[in-house]
């Protein structure tokens, strides 16, 4: 069963959502995806989640998580966290370095990346180029 992971910048264009949906009817009805992994750091990653949630009513099928850095102790948002994971291998980590080690951990599980990346520095940048050099397929939105 293949999977898909996540990385784009906290800002979105209103385009994304669209292009996103294609993509991802694409990865599951051609491509066999059944499993998305998504982080929960900004907006992409908030588009991401809606859609897959969206996405699941369709395809009862696949499954998506929402893979937590940290564990939060605070519910500032009054978010909805049935759908989210802790990684073991996140417990001890000190959380400077937990968002790395969280999209290092989702790019191991995965075969496939899709990135919404509009310029060549920052996080989402340097995610994209490690699955890239990690052997994912990667498709960027913001090229599509």
């Amino acid at each position: 069963m293949a999977c898909c992971t996540f990385f784009g910048h906290r800002d979105v264009t209103c385009d994304v959502k669209d292009k996103l949906y294609h993509v991802l009817k694409i990865l599951v009805e051609k491509e066999g995806v059944e499993t998305f992994l998504v982080g929960n750091q900004g907006g992409f990653d908030a588009v991401v989640r809606k859609m897959l949630m969206y996405l699941k009513e369709e395809y009862p099928h696949i499954k998506y998580s929402v893979v937590m850095a940290y564990v939060h102790t605070k519910n500032r948002f009054h978010i909805d966290y049935s759908d989210t994971v802790f990684p073991e291998e996140l417990e001890e980590v000190f959380p400077k370095w937990a968002i790395d080690k969280r999209n290092r951990y989702m790019i191991s599980k995965s075969s496939f990346a899709v990135t919404y990346v509009q310029r060549s520095f920052g996080g989402a940048f340097k995610y994209k180029r490690l699955a890239e050099k990690k052997g994912l397929r990667v498709i960027n939105l913001a090229e599509v």
